[in-house]
């Protein structure tokens, strides 16, 4: 077996739909073709979204795709202790600190946009005194923020390999000050992928392209915390008619709907792979 080890790592927050079986099937193909490991996590750290029903449709969804997986099916919300032995190596570093902002504050007091998700935090909570921080810690939920400029600084130049795009530079500063633990839950999207790619021997990530930006995060916590950087392969995302990207949130049609309707998995994940999309979903070339 070659020493190629991908995986798929769905948020059980809503129904998968054909975006994510596109990335799936590439995440598959690629291990399988060399031989290698195709691994299956299940990123559940999202307490107030996550449903197991969720979680059994995307075991029988990609089984109804035909892509198998190699060994147990791990879960985020079993690996909690590992995301804190990460975050108190960067509160030792003192990278790290807490931040009590809401969302709404943030939004407000932000110039910069951060993607099309949210502005860049502009830095409220960085420069409180530590009398002030511990007050607040003891009466206030608070999250974990990085401190970019402190963490770039500490981590030097750093560069990582995408399989399309080449050699990158990594700028992670790009992404301002970003949340490694949340309010709502013990650790963010960032940090958790980072310590289970390395915890799991993941060689090649494979995601979709909108997720390109978050790897320069990726790679500074990978230096900080002296974990292996995986070979990257950010692909094109599928759009519909209308050129809009498939998204849950843009209505793109679900997989257990199509499965329920009697459509051949086999066939739309062929089909898929030929950059074609499903007969009767739309009528055009993926």
């Amino acid at each position: 077996m070659s020493g190629i080890t991908s995986r798929f790592a769905p948020s059980p927050t809503g129904a998968l739909h054909l975006g994510h079986a596109y990335s799936a099937i590439r995440a598959h193909d690629l291990a399988r073709a060399a031989g290698g490991r195709f691994l299956l996590r299940i990123e559940d750290i999202d307490p107030g979204r996550t449903r197991e029903a969720h979680i059994t449709a995307i075991i029988e969804d990609l089984a109804w795709l035909g892509l198998g997986w190699d060994g147990e099916v791990v879960r985020q919300s079993a690996r909690l202790g590992l995301y804190a032995a990460a975050l108190d190596r960067l509160k030792a570093m003192d990278l790290v600190y807490p931040c009590f902002c809401t969302r709404a504050e943030i939004a407000a007091s932000a110039a910069a946009p951060h993607g099309d998700e949210a502005p860049v935090y502009p830095g409220t909570c960085r420069h409180l005194d530590a009398a002030t921080r511990a007050g607040r810690m003891a009466a206030e939920p608070h999250a974990w923020r990085i401190a970019m400029d402190a963490a770039v600084a500490r981590a030097g130049p750093l560069a990582w390999r995408d399989d399309i795009a080449g050699a990158v530079v990594a700028v992670p500063e790009k992404q301002g000050d970003v949340v490694l633990a949340r309010k709502d839950a013990p650790v963010s999207y960032h940090l958790a992928v980072v310590v289970d790619d390395a915890a799991q021997g993941i060689s090649d990530v494979v995601r979709g392209q909108d997720l390109f930006a978050a790897t320069h995060v990726h790679r500074l916590l990978q230096a900080l915390l002296d974990l292996p950087t995986p070979l990257y392969h950010h692909h094109a995302l599928l759009v519909g008619p209308d050129g809009r990207r498939l998204a849950k949130r843009d209505g793109a049609p679900a997989l257990a709907l199509l499965r329920h309707d009697g459509q051949d998995g086999r066939e739309l994940a062929d089909g898929l792979r030929r950059g074609q999309f499903p007969a009767g979903i739309f009528d055009q070339k993926a």
